[in-house]
C-alpha cells in the first residue's frame, strides 16, 4: 500500500458543489460542504437484526422490572384486599410472557445469522485465535478508559463491544432463558413440556432456591451490561469516528472523517 496516500477517498473534480440553495442562502458553511465530501456510509445492520435489537431491548426492560418485583415484592399492596386484586399475578404473567417473546425472538435471531450478512453472525463467535483481534481488544479497552487519544474505525462491533455482546447476550441470554424456563417448569408441574425440556436443570443445580439465586444474579449482570451498553453507545456516538445510535435505527454506519485507520 502506498504510504503517501493520506485518505480513503478519490474526489471527482468535475462533480458540482452540493447544496447550492443552502450555500447561497447562508444555511451551509464551507466546513459543512467539506464534511459532506468526507462522510461515507456502509450498510451494516439488516432489518431483522434491527427489529430484534429493539424488541429484545423492550423485553429485557420488562423482564428486569418484573423480575426485581418477583424477587423482592413490595412490602404492602393497599390497592384492595388480597382476594379482590391480582396485581402480583399480572406481574408474573408479564414476566413469563416477556420471557417467551424474548426466547422466540432470540431463536429467530440465531436462524437469521445463517441467512444474513457477516455482521449478523458477529455476536455468536469470538476470533480468539486471531492475535490482531486480541491486540485491538486491548486497544479498545484503553480507549474506553481514556488512555488513548483517538479511537479506530470499525464497520461492525469493535472487539470490546464484540466480546461484550458474546458474553452478555449470546451466553448470558442463553443462561437466563434456560434457568428461567427451568423455574417455570416447577409451576407447570411434572410431566409438562417445560419439565421434560428444562427439568434437568433443577437436578443439575441441586435445589430451587439455588436456581432462583443464579437466575437473580444473571438478571443483575444484564442490568449492569444494559447500563454500560447505553452509556457506551451515547459516548461513542459523540466521541468516536463513526455513527452509533442512528446505525441501529437505519442500519447505515456513517464515518466522520476520511482517514484510512
Amino acid at each position: 500500500m502506498d504510504e503517501r496516500v493520506i485518505n480513503i477517498h478519490i474526489p471527482n473534480p468535475d462533480a458540482p458543489i452540493p447544496l447550492e440553495a443552502a450555500r447561497l442562502t447562508g444555511a451551509a458553511r464551507p466546513e459543512d460542504i467539506e464534511s459532506i465530501f468526507l462522510k461515507t456510509s456502509v450498510y451494516v445492520y439488516e432489518v431483522p437484526v434491527r427489529l430484534w435489537h429493539w424488541l429484545n431491548a423492550a423485553m429485557i426492560f420488562i423482564l428486569m422490572g418484573t423480575g426485581y418485583l418477583i424477587a423482592r415484592p413490595l412490602p404492602t399492596m393497599e390497592i384492595a384486599e388480597a382476594t379482590d386484586q391480582f396485581l402480583f399475578g399480572y406481574i408474573r404473567f408479564a414476566h413469563f410472557a416477556a420471557g417467551m417473546v424474548l426466547t422466540v425472538a432470540f431463536a429467530a435471531r440465531i436462524i437469521w445469522a445463517f441467512f444474513g450478512n457477516v455482521h449478523s453472525r458477529q455476536m455468536f463467535k469470538l476470533p480468539i485465535h486471531n492475535p490482531r483481534w486480541i491486540k485491538e481488544l486491548i486497544f479498545e479497552l484503553k480507549w474506553y478508559l481514556f488512555l488513548v487519544p483517538q479511537p479506530k474505525k470499525y464497520v461492525g462491533h469493535n472487539p470490546l463491544a464484540h466480546a461484550a455482546m458474546f458474553f452478555f447476550i449470546t451466553l448470558g441470554m442463553t443462561f437466563m432463558i434456560v434457568t428461567g424456563f427451568a423455574l417455570y417448569a416447577e409451576g407447570a408441574g411434572q410431566g409438562s413440556i417445560y419439565d421434560q425440556t428444562f427439568g434437568w436443570v433443577l437436578g443439575l443445580v441441586g435445589n430451587s432456591q439455588r436456581l432462583h439465586t443464579l437466575h437473580h444474579l444473571g438478571m443483575w449482570s444484564i442490568v449492569i451490561f444494559t447500563i454500560i451498553h447505553i452509556y457506551a453507545a451515547i459516548r461513542e456516538d459523540i466521541m468516536s469516528r463513526q455513527s452509533m445510535l442512528s446505525t441501529i435505527v437505519s442500519g447505515w454506519r456513517t464515518f466522520k472523517d476520511d482517514r484510512a485507520e
